[in-house]
């Protein structure tokens, strides 16, 4: 087993390492006859990427993305879609100190336990730069979930600063470089980004992602939960070390007539009056927005000199250098609203496949 694949119906592969030549995904199980070309997935690649501002790593990518099969006439054909991303601004020489040195907080320790070998490269196959792909495929899956399906995420906390879910703006978000939807928050973050930057340190941030338009019926009992599944994605995304699905860790402060979802029928239609569940009861997706919030820890690469040890067993200090995320979070959330795109897609298929459309 080589855990490089998720989903059932709607399958993602990735492949490929932070210093590689390229990465790539295979998408196998989208549909025919769905329109897709470059333009389709480019502008969210763009999002993602990174050396767009002071505030994230300085690594310079386009990201170009390349359909390499199952497209034709600008049409998928059914048949698996493979994508690719070169490597254009690799500078391995960064990672020569820590050849033999494990550093703190990342993957190099449990990486060489586990396979007896790793790349030191900017951390091979764990990087974060392998999260394009995902946002690639999860372009992919925008268009088979189709218009009416809107997924959007944003940063709701940095560090100890959290936004005022009073003044949240969406339309906020793609006006600055922090994903910020509360106007009043994003110079208080600006600044303490600046400080953390400039100290070489680094911080954790809270990512909210959306889903309006969700049909009612996704997911099931059990073992093909809704919910559960969109946790393990979200939990499976480079630094995440919690998530939650509607109030989350919050309920746990409730009582059961305030985490209750109210109902009753309005113009013979099926309404809540609220949304604690997040959009998901049982496993199963109630035609309420879907919503899940993951949190990112500090980005493990820092100026500061931490204690470690060698792979020979010496006991060493390890400062990081290279170009890194002062807060990985940042652009964790493009990549998180394209897993809970995968899982949707997902689901949907899986869903039509055992009751119809």
């Amino acid at each position: 087993m080589s855990y490089n694949t998720f989903g059932h119906m709607f399958r993602v592969t990735t492949w490929g390492e932070s210093h590689g030549p390229a990465i790539g995904c295979v998408i196998d199980g989208c549909p025919p006859r769905i329109p897709l070309d470059v333009g389709d997935i480019q502008p969210w690649l763009d999002r993602r990427r990174p050396g767009q501002s002071k505030f994230t790593t300085q690594r310079q990518e386009a990201d170009q993305v390349e359909i390499l099969s199952g497209v034709f006439e600008g049409q998928t054909t059914g048949t698996p879609i493979s994508l690719l991303i070169r490597n254009t601004d690799q500078r391995s020489r960064d990672y020569g100190d820590i050849a033999t040195r494990y550093r703190p907080g990342h993957a190099d320790v449990t990486y060489d336990t586990k396979y007896g070998i790793r790349d030191y490269r900017g951390g091979g196959r764990s990087s974060a730069r392998e999260t394009a792909m995902r946002v690639a495929a999860g372009a992919v899956a925008r268009k088979v979930l189709g218009a009416g399906v809107r997924i959007r995420g944003a940063m709701v906390q940095v560090g100890p600063h959290g936004i005022d879910r009073a003044r949240l703006d969406w339309n906020q978000v793609d006006t600055n470089p922090l994903f910020c939807p509360d106007p009043r928050a994003l110079p208080v973050w600006e600044d303490y980004l600046a400080d953390i930057r400039k100290k070489g340190s680094s911080i954790g941030a809270v990512i909210e992602v959306v889903a309006e338009g969700v049909p009612a019926g996704l997911g099931a009992p059990i073992y093909g939960k809704l919910d559960s599944d969109l946790a393990m994605a979200l939990m499976s995304i480079n630094a995440v070390k919690g998530v939650e699905i509607g109030e989350g860790f919050a309920a746990a402060s409730l009582t059961g007539e305030e985490n209750a979802d109210p109902m009753r029928m309005e113009d013979g239609r099926l309404r809540f009056a609220s949304n604690h569940a997040g959009g998901v009861l049982g496993g199963i997706s109630t035609g309420q927005p879907l919503v899940a919030r993951f949190a990112v820890k500090p980005t493990s690469s820092i100026l500061t000199p931490v204690p470690s040890v060698t792979r020979e067993g010496e006991n060493v200090d390890v400062m990081t250098k290279g170009r890194h995320d002062p807060c990985v979070g940042i652009r964790a959330v493009p990549v998180g609203e394209a897993m809970m795109a995968c899982v949707l897609a997902d689901h949907l298929l899986r869903h039509r496949g055992q009751v119809g459309s």
